[in-house]
């Protein structure tokens, strides 16, 4: 039998051209491209597959993107501890492996994560976003009340039923745990999110940005998340803000003794009453 090794990838990429993080078809993908230069360095064939934290979808960033991926030993013994720089090589511009890592036993890049850690950018200057941030900023031309939109985020917090704010798929539960949600001036007229929970459910943090900025802009009641988010039905009042101002900006892990149970307890459907 071929002797195996699990690795971890730490990964960064700007999502403006990418169509999303899985591979597909005829498209160019974040997945795909990563697996064909890990072919090629370490020489298999098929490319080797990825399982990643969080699927991201087209247009989205990434800083702290993890993977990991199980190839043969002695493919990675040929490379000697040189794989990130020799992927750095073969890799376009807008995608780095940052670190290559030995997993530890247990380790699942997506069942076993504690929490997701997105941030969402948006500029509400009148006259528009600054140019060089057009790919991860968002323009909102109406002016934003952080205090208004802090007062949404906080009746949002908690272990709640998301599907207001998730497009459903077949036999996955909408049940999430918003661990943070808040958000900050980083310049007088950059408005940033951080969203933070144990997972998310597809377009759900961006759906949630997308009822705030309504809030913040005086369009809706501070209330008026929270009472959507209770009704758990998709409103179609909801507009979900655009990909290119949201990055996945980190990925927290238990330490390695709890990595097995935490993929464990993960892979269980999960039920409020639970």
């Amino acid at each position: 039998m071929t002797a195996l090794v699990r690795l971890r990838l730490d990964i960064g990429y700007d999502g403006s051209d990418f169509a999303g993080w899985a591979r597909q078809p005829g498209q160019r993908t974040v997945q795909g491209v990563i697996e064909d230069a890990l072919a090629r360095v370490l020489r298999l064939d098929p490319p080797p597959v990825l399982t990643v934290a969080g699927r991201t979808d087209a247009g989205v960033h990434a800083r702290g993107q993890v993977a990991h991926v199980v190839v043969p030993v002695a493919a990675y013994s040929a490379v000697n501890g040189t794989l990130p720089r020799r992927l750095a090589g073969l890799l376009p511009p807008d995608v780095r492996v940052w670190r290559v890592s030995i997993a530890p036993e247990g380790f699942d890049a997506r069942f076993s994560a504690l929490a997701r850690r997105y941030a969402y950018r948006v500029c509400d200057d009148p006259v528009g976003v600054d140019p060089l941030r057009r790919h991860d900023v968002l323009w909102h031309p109406r002016p934003l009340d952080i205090d208004r939109m802090n007062a949404a985020t906080r009746l949002m917090l908690g272990e709640h039923d998301f599907a207001a704010f998730c497009r459903k798929r077949e036999g996955a539960t909408t049940i999430r745990e918003l661990q943070v949600f808040e958000w900050n001036r980083e310049a007088r007229h950059l408005a940033v999110a951080t969203v933070k929970a144990d997972a998310f459910c597809h377009s759900m943090v961006r759906a949630l940005v997308g009822a705030m900025l309504v809030v913040g802009d005086g369009r809706r009641a501070i209330d008026w998340p929270a009472e959507v988010l209770g009704a758990r039905v998709r409103d179609s009042a909801v507009n979900v803000a655009p990909a290119h101002g949201l990055s996945l900006e980190e990925i927290t892990y238990p330490d390695d003794a709890d990595l097995a149970v935490r993929a464990q307890q993960t892979r269980r459907v999960r039920t409020l009453s639970s």
